[in-house]
């Protein structure tokens, strides 16, 4: 029985450590390449993404208004190039020594919501005799007409009284 028990274990050594057939292993990928195609799409995608609008085009000039003032003015929004719905804005609004002033950049973020950042300063003669006030960092306009109009919502001036700064288009 020894005997026996000493060629099972002889064996069972043999027949584990004998060569096997290896199945072939498969060449390995570069996987430099296989990341420089993803992400050469995914700049690709981000790109089509950033540059189109995802909201009306408002490029071109629009009418300026505020509620003291008796004659509009106008305002220019220049679409930024390569960039979705982000614009250049520039304008005015004078009558007589009263005026309004707008410059900076406007980001539309909802069809109801814009947010300019930049300065927007004022001289009212009806409003402390013309003290000049300026508007200056982030505001928001927003629509409640559909995207006709997009008013201020800073509306309370330097005096505290409360104004309408009106974008129409």
């Amino acid at each position: 029985m020894k005997n026996f028990l000493s060629a099972l274990a002889v064996s069972a050594v043999l027949v584990s450590c004998s060569k096997k057939d290896a199945t072939p292993v498969p060449e390995k990928a570069d996987t430099a390449k296989i990341v420089d195609s993803i992400n050469a799409a995914r700049t690709k995608i981000n790109d089509s993404i950033r540059s189109k609008n995802h909201f009306k085009d408002f490029s071109g000039p629009h009418t300026f208004t505020h509620n003291s003032i008796k004659n509009p003015g106008s305002v220019h929004f220049e679409k930024i190039k390569g960039e979705a719905d982000h614009y250049n804005i520039k304008g005015d609004i004078k009558s007589g020594k009263s005026y309004v002033h707008i410059d900076g950049f406007m980001a539309v973020v909802s069809d109801k919501h814009m947010n300019f950042t930049g300065n927007i300063s004022e001289s009212v003669a009806g409003s402390e005799n013309g003290k000049p006030y300026v508007r200056r960092g982030t505001k928001t306009f927003m629509s409640k007409d559909g995207g006709k109009t997009y008013r201020l919502q800073d509306m309370v001036n330097g005096s505290g009284f409360v104004e309408y700064i009106d974008i129409h288009f």
